[in-house]
Parts: C-alpha cells; structure tokens; sequence
C-alpha cells in the first residue's frame, strides 16, 4: 500500500472535469455570473403552480399573470381565468401596453430567455428579440412607444436596454447602461455592475433601476437616470437588496412601491417618495410579499406572496390595507386538456410519498393545483429540452395534462427503483393509474441498521417558496430520508430561519423522520463550517472576513468556532469543500483553513460529497487520511429546501449512519457518524468490511506482510461503472468496471504491508438521470489498519498541506482588517502549530 501523489490527483480530476463539461450543464449557461443558483432562483423567473407576476389592464379592471409557465388573463371580481399563452416554451413577466392592445412578456425556450408580443385581441404571438441571451422585465414606456428590459446580450452580464416598439416590432434597441468594472471585494456578485428591474416614471423621461455600483454585498440600491444613453444615473436610495426589490411607480409619479427586507427576513411590500427618501412598509408578515404592481387608477397594488407556502395573487388597497386573494377556480385552457390522477403505493399496496416528474404531451412539466413545482439547476441537452422538474406527493396525484402522451416519472430515495410510465390522455377524460415501487434487492441484516441522513440542508433561504418543519419533512419522506440537519445560516444581512433554531430535535418530526436545526458558519474565507446538535445557542456572529462590515477581521477562525461548538456537545464538519484540487503554488488564491483544522483535531466529518466537485473533494480528503488523520465520510446536498430551481432535491447527497439496530436516534446517529461507520452517497448502496471489520473500525496486525479477506457489495438504482477498493489513495482492486452495473457482490483478499486505510467506492464518468448530479458517486468511510512498527509514510502529502499553509499563513500576515494584534498573533499560532503537524509527518 502507497500512497498517491498530489500531482496525480491533480491530473485525474482535470481529465474528469473536462468529461462531465460535455455532459450535464447549467441551466441558462450564456450568463456570466458567480454563482448562479442565487441569480437563478432569485431574479430569473422560474415554473410554478400559482401565479409568478402580474400586471393591470390600463382600465385596472383586468389583471394579467404568468402561471404554469402561460400567461392568463382575469377579470377583477371574476373566479374564471383564461389562458392566453400555450407556447412550446414557458411564459413569464407580462406587462400590459398603455392602449390595452399588447402584452409583452418573456419567454423560456431552447436555452434563452426571448421577449415576446402578444396581441390581446386575436391571442396571436410572435418574437421580439431573438439573440440566443437572457432577455428578462420588459416594462412598456407610459406612451407605449418603448420597451425597457434588462438583458445579458452583452457580455452575459445585467444591463437594460431599451427599445421603440411600433405596430408589435421591436426596434432601434440600444444599452442604456454601462459596463462598469468595480474595484471592489464582491463574492457572490459580479465584479462588473449590473442594473435589474426597470421602471418608468410617469411621464416617460426617465427609468428607475437596483444596481450595485459602489456596493459589496446585495444587488444594490435604487437609481434614476434619463432614459437616453449616456446619461448620468444618480443614486436616490440604498438598503440592502437581494435580486426582488423590483420598483414600480405610484400613477401619480410620486411614491415609488418596492419589495424590501430592511430589518426583517422576509420580503415585505414598502414604499417611499419617488426622489429618495425614508421609506415605510405597508405590508406585513413572516412571508415574502413581491413583485407588486400598483394599479392604474392609483386603487390598489398587485403582488405575489407565499404565505401559504405555495405562490399566490393577492390585492391591497391603498390607502386601507385591505387585502383580497385572486383565485381562478375556473381555468380555460387554449389546448384540449384532459385529467391525469395517479396512485403511488409501496410494496405492500399502500400509498407512499415519492418524487414525482409528469412531462405532458408538449414536452413541457406540469404538476397539481398547489404543488411546490422545483426544477433542477442542469440538464444533458441529448436527453430533455428542458431541464427535469419535480414535486412531492404523498402518494395520490390529480392534475391537468394536455391531451397525446403524458409520462410520469415516481422515485423514492435510493432504496427504490425509479418506475415510469407513459399514458394516453384524451381531452375532457380522467385517465388513472397506479404505480407500484418496488425495493432494490437489499440484504435485510444491512436494511437493519444503516440509518440515511442529509448533514446540509436550508429549510428557508430567499427562494420562491415559504417552508415549514412539517413540509420539508414532507419533502424528506418523498426521498426517503430519515435525518435532516436544517443550517441556519446567514443570506447577506437576515438569518431567514433563526427563530427555528433549538437545541432538540424539531416538534414535527415523526417517528420516520427526524429534523434537526443546526447553523452553518459562513465564512467563504477559511471555508464554510456545519455544527451539528449545538446544545446551548446560536453562534453569533455567524460568520467572519466580511470585507467592509464589522466582522472584516479573518478572527476568528474556523478552529476557533469549532472549540466554541464543541464547547456546546456539537459536531463540526467542512461542508462543500472543493470544486477542483487546490494547487498551493498556481492558485491566485487559497485560504481554505481544512488542513490546518484536521491536523488540530478540530474537524468531525467532511461532507465528500456535497455542492461541489465530489472527486476533488476525495482527493483532498485522501491525502488528509494518508497523514493518519481520521476524518469521516458524510454528505450535504446544500439544498436550498425553499427554492424553485435548485440543487437537490433535499437528500440528492446523503451519508448513510450504522447505529445499533437502525434505531432513529439522533444521539446515537451523531456518535456513530463522529466514529466513522458511514458511507456518503448521491445514488449507489455500499457494504464493506476488512478483516472481519466494520467501517470505522481499526485493524491490527502484525508486523509483516499479510492476505487480508475483504467482502464488498454494491446496490444501485442507477447503472455505475466503477467499483474499486481504494488503500491509502491507490486502487488496489477493480472489482467492477466498464460495463454499466447496479448489482455487485465480491469478496476476496487484499495484500497488505504497511498501515494506513481502505475504502470502497462506486461512480461514473458520467450524469445518470434521474440521479440529478454530475456523476454517481460513493464512498465509504475508511476501514484503518495497523500493521505494528509500520508508521504513515505521508511525506509527499504532509508537503502538499506544508505548501497549503504556507500560503495561508503569507495571506494572514499581509491581512490589514485584524481588530487587534492579539488577533492576528492568535492566527498565526494556529497556523504555526498546524504546519509542525505535517513537518513531523515528514521525518
């Protein structure tokens, strides 16, 4: 047994990544953002069941709204609603032209986001712009003769452009904004401005916007300019903005409604005067009300709210408060549509919650009445036109489909088969089945005794949808998952679940599902940390090197919070480590504190498998335990559990637990995760053992060579192509590879001489839908062995985390945001101390 050199790593993980590029790629691809699954969830407009956003007929007495993916126009008063959109594509944003004779709106198909002119008097449609971007809030000028809209033409960043529209034909389109680089230190945004949601002011000459100029941290204030190119923009009011403020001018020009966050977590519709000033709410709740629309008529204002969990279209009165929902309970489809109700039972006949994914006959998803529709974040452009989307049920389904061929998709975890079935729908018909779910051929004795969890779960983060504890148990029933660890964490200034926070497992919890709340913390300096089960509070401030905010200091440290959680009978663990290997002597930056935590004792577990590269992740995670540090497996999907377009769903990444006789019990789960007896996983089942041991376990033997027996099983609902045991970073036996397999059982023996670790794996080069992550990916924690007067030959991989420290300890000491000098010395200590781990691993 060796073990793997850095550099080799390296290569295997480039030769991956450049596979899986030409695979399974992001939604909306063409826009040149960091982090995308925030712009994506928060700005771009995304399927849901209820209405998305809404504008007024210019009489006020009609109301049209995105919903489904059409648009729909209703009648003020009226319960019955009528399709006006039934493209191929999906179909958001509308806004209403002066003269009542267009709707334009923005439309989702073949890989961007087009405008689109729709004559209200004959229902006929036709493109506007058509330049392969993201062209999204078209908003008509108040004589009808323009159209603002903000677009990624150029250079795939956030500008608004504005355009003549005559007759249905967009025109004479220009940039109105610029492209400014910023100088300033921004992680989750752009380093080049942006400038979003467009509003006219009443008499046309000018264009309100949210732009970041000039700040770090959230999509920016608000801003007037002339709407002519060139002209100078001038700031008029700031507050912390995260992608939903989305203005719209009072009728009289005066007062300027918003949907704003200021001292709250969630989205509230307030208003200020239309040259800048101090604003007030005028709405009210734990709930998100967006997107509003202040009626022509000056009566009343429209909006989108989740207080139900779902989205919803309600009304307010201004000035009064009164507030009325908007339901149709009567829609009017343009296309034949027919009834589609599904039974999903277990083995045993009974109904089972489940995953669930229905394309209709128009390749587009549909879903019930009320149901949280989310859709993956990337997709294999060979196999669907759009990206999957899903919904959970509880087992009985019933909603609208087109009429032709539907296919219904159900899964259940990882212990279940997917089942698919394709039916014909007539019009004005209920067509039924009944889908059974059948198990995977699992050993009863390891069934008994392995517990699933998610480690990395938000239940609340800003996205479309308002959770609970009871839905997103709901949501983890569907995957059939037992544990949940709901990380409270940070998005900018609010802490969205903090009033969830506790010490004991969350009341809803059932006898099948546990969910726990726990905090992420956040700092994307030394790395984001999870601590899991803290007994006592919160750990405040929640995060640290926030440039330009009272935690700019990078103290404390990572290690510092893991003492003050451990403190609290906490464990710590690094969540979403690695996209790609750090390389300590070409990358522009790295301060990630992994290294410097593990040889100090001060990590639980890593989430190998989690938002981000799996691979990289265990080829750091292998050179850690090549230095004899003991570090166990677990996974996190960092699902955003609120979100309608997201990484997941909850328990895409999930660590399996072996606790005595499979009992959900968080104390004992949480002991048995500290101790190694899991393995992490996005799909494949694993058993191994070693010598007669356990993952986890040591294995002594004496000195000298030995033949030791191994057993190994793999089950799988989706074909794998590798199965290998790894020994200190080296396969040392392929017991499966190149064909597509989901079935393997194997035992034999392994050649051992020196002491280290073993560990089985399983994945492939490739996406395996509907698996909704870049490969399938597995691996068990390590099985330690001991081989007496054999020590750790780590001195390539103790070098490698010498070089990795160094880097961090230069950065520490260039630093100028420290409090104190007491600080900094107590980081540099940290950092001392660690290097001489890894410099005694080199004698």
């Amino acid at each position: 047994m060796s073990f793997r050199s850095s550099s080799t790593t390296v290569l295997f993980i480039i030769g991956i990544s450049w596979q899986l590029t030409a695979q399974r790629q992001p939604v909306l691809k063409q826009i040149d953002l960091p982090h995308p699954y925030y712009f994506r969830e928060m700005y771009l407009p995304q399927l849901t069941t209820g209405p998305s956003a809404v504008a007024w007929s210019p009489d006020s007495r009609s109301l049209v709204y995105s919903m489904e993916g059409s648009l729909w126009r209703q009648d003020i008063g009226s319960q019955t609603a009528d399709q006006l959109t039934a493209a191929p594509g999906y179909d958001y944003q509308p806004d209403w032209s002066p003269d009542g004779r267009w709707i334009v709106y923005s439309s989702y198909f073949k890989d961007a986001i087009n405008l689109w002119a729709l004559d209200v008097a004959n229902k006929q449609a036709h493109r506007l712009t058509n330049d392969g971007a993201v062209s999204v809030e078209p908003r008509f000028s108040p004589d009808g003769t323009r159209i603002a809209f903000v677009s990624t033409s150029y250079n795939g960043h956030f500008h608004i452009f504005v355009g003549s529209f005559q007759e249905g034909q967009l025109t004479d389109v220009h940039r109105l904004t610029g492209e400014i680089r910023s100088p300033l230190p921004r992680y989750y945004y752009s380093q080049f401005d942006h400038e979003i949601s467009p509003a006219w002011s009443r008499d046309g000459s000018e264009l309100l916007f949210v732009s970041n100029r000039g700040h770090i941290y959230g999509t920016g204030g608000f801003w007037r300019m002339r709407a002519e190119p060139g002209a100078e923009a001038r700031e008029i009011h700031y507050e912390e903005t995260t992608w939903k403020a989305r203005p719209d001018f009072s009728p009289d020009g005066k007062r300027i409604v918003y949907a704003s966050y200021l001292g709250q977590a969630w989205h509230q519709l307030w208003i200020m005067p239309a040259q800048g000033g101090d604003p007030f709410p005028i709405s009210y709740g734990d709930f998100d009300n967006i997107n509003p629309r202040w009626s022509p008529d000056g009566k009343q204002i429209a909006f989108i709210s989740n207080r139900n969990g779902y989205t919803s279209l309600w009304l307010q009165t201004i000035p009064g408060g009164v507030q009325n929902h908007i339901h149709a309970s009567q829609l009017n489809y343009l296309k034949a549509m027919g009834r589609l109700t599904v039974t999903i039972v277990d083995e045993s006949g009974q109904p089972t919650a489940a995953r669930v994914f229905v394309t209709g006959s128009d390749a587009r998803a549909y879903a019930p009445d009320f149901a949280w529709v989310q859709a993956d974040d990337a997709f294999d452009r060979k196999e669907r036109p759009f990206e999957a989307h899903y919904f959970e049920s509880a087992g009985e389904i019933d909603l609208n489909v087109p009429a032709g061929v539907t296919e219904i998709t159900v899964t259940k975890g990882f212990e279940y088969r997917p089942e698919t079935r394709t039916l014909q729908i007539t019009a004005r018909q209920n067509a039924k089945a009944t889908i059974q779910l059948k198990r995977l051929d699992i050993p009863r004795d390891w069934e008994a005794q392995w517990v699933s969890g998610d480690v990395h779960v938000h239940m609340n983060y800003s996205g479309t949808y308002r959770n609970t504890p009871k839905h997103l148990l709901e949501q983890a029933a569907a995957e059939n998952l037992s544990v949940v660890e709901n990380l409270i964490v940070n998005k900018e200034q609010r802490v969205p679940d903090i009033s969830y926070f506790s010490t004991a497992p969350d009341p809803a919890s059932t006898a099948t599902n546990l969910l726990l709340h726990g905090q992420e913390f956040h700092t994307s300096y030394w790395g984001h940390v999870g601590l899991l089960n803290l007994h006592r509070n919160f750990v405040i401030p929640g995060f640290a090197a926030y440039p330009n905010t009272a935690v700019a200091s990078l103290f404390p440290t990572n290690a510092d919070v893991a003492d003050m959680a451990h403190q609290q009978g906490a464990l710590v663990g690094y969540v979403h480590p690695f996209d790609a290997v750090p390389d300590p002597d070409k990358d522009a930056e790295l301060t990630d504190e992994l290294p410097v935590d593990v040889a100090l004792g001060k990590v639980d577990y890593i989430e190998v498998l989690g938002f981000s590269d799996h691979k990289s992740t265990a080829a750091v995670w292998s050179q850690l335990l090549n230095c004899g540090f003991r570090l166990p497996a677990a996974a996190g999907t960092d699902a955003m559990a609120n979100f309608a377009s997201l990484r997941g769903p909850v328990g895409l990444n999930r660590v399996y637990v072996r606790v005595p006789e499979g009992s959900l019990n968080i104390a004992s789960w949480l002991s048995s995760l500290k101790q190694g007896r899991t393995f992490a996983t996005n799909g494949p089942l694993l058993r191994f053992t070693l010598g007669g041991r356990e993952l986890g376990d040591d294995l002594k033997l004496t000195t000298g060579s030995h033949e030791v027996k191994f057993t190994a099983w793999m089950r799988s609902f989706v074909p794998v192509e590798h199965l290998q045991v790894v020994c200190n970073g080296e396969v040392v036996r392929d017991l499966k590879t190149g064909d597509h397999f989901s079935s393997v059982d194997a035992q034999g023996t392994l050649p051992i001489s020196q002491s280290g670790w073993c560990l089985l794996r399983a994945w492939s080069d490739k996406a395996e839908y509907p698996i909704l992550d870049a490969y399938p990916y597995a691996t068990t924690s390590p099985i330690y062995v001991s081989i007496a007067g054999s020590q750790v030959q780590a001195s390539g991989d103790a070098s490698y985390f010498i070089a990795w420290i160094d880097r961090l300890t230069q950065a520490a000491k260039t630093n100028k945001d420290w409090n104190t000098e007491a600080e900094r010395n107590s980081v540099l200590d940290l950092l001392s101390r660690a290097r001489q781990k890894y410099q005694q691993l080199q004698k």
